[in-house]
Order: structure tokens, then sequence, then C-alpha cells
């Protein structure tokens, strides 16, 4: 079973900057896509960001410019930098793991607050 944890969430002022991270267990994580999605209240889900095995990232319209995620194999880790962050990107933020074959896998997620 693979666990995902997301650390790093907190309260910032506008115009701040947070590092979000990820760790998953499990051996084939070099190979698997990860993304970060959030969500805030009365909302739907969002993507935010993604990163492939290659390195290839998407990003959200809304956070292009100003996050960056990255990943770094040898700690089975994903990291979301979020930098000039509005109050809209208040919300709680998940780590997802996509599986090889089939699944995705979620953290319990993480609470952004970004204060005016």
């Amino acid at each position: 079973q693979v666990q995902v944890v997301e650390s790093g969430g907190g309260l910032v002022q506008a115009g701040g900057s947070l590092r979000l991270s990820c760790v998953a267990s499990g051996s084939t994580f070099r190979l698997n896509s990860l993304g970060w999605y959030r969500q805030a209240p009365g909302k739907q889900r969002e993507l935010v960001a993604t990163i492939n095995s290659g390195g290839n990232t998407n990003y959200a319209d809304f956070v292009k410019g100003r996050f960056t995620i990255a990943r770094d194999n040898a700690k089975n880790t994903v990291y979301l930098q979020m930098n000039s962050l509005k109050p809209e990107d208040t919300a709680v933020y998940y780590c997802n793991l996509k599986g090889l074959i089939a699944g995705d896998y979620w953290g319990q997620g993480t609470q952004v607050t970004v204060s005016s």
C-alpha cells in the first residue's frame, strides 16, 4: 500500500512564499507521475501542477510563473514551491501519486492560508 504524506503548509501573508513537501512510499517512485491539487471551502478539488517521470511539468494557468513543482527521486519526495502567494491560493493542498498500472494515491492534505 502506497502512503503519501504532505507537509509544509501554514499561514503566510500575501506576497509571501511557502514550500510544500510530499513523501511517498514505494520502490517505483521514480516512475510515477505526481501532482499537487487544492481544494478551497465550497469548491471542487482542482489541479495545481503535475510532473511526470521524465521531469516534464504542467501548471494550471492561475499558478504559472508563481509556483514550481519539482521532484527528488532519491528522497521519494515531490515539492511545490509557492511564491507571490495570494489570498485566493488559500486551500487544502493535496499530493497525488498515480499508480503505474492503475489507481490514485492521495495524502491527507496540508492547509495553506494566505492573509491579505
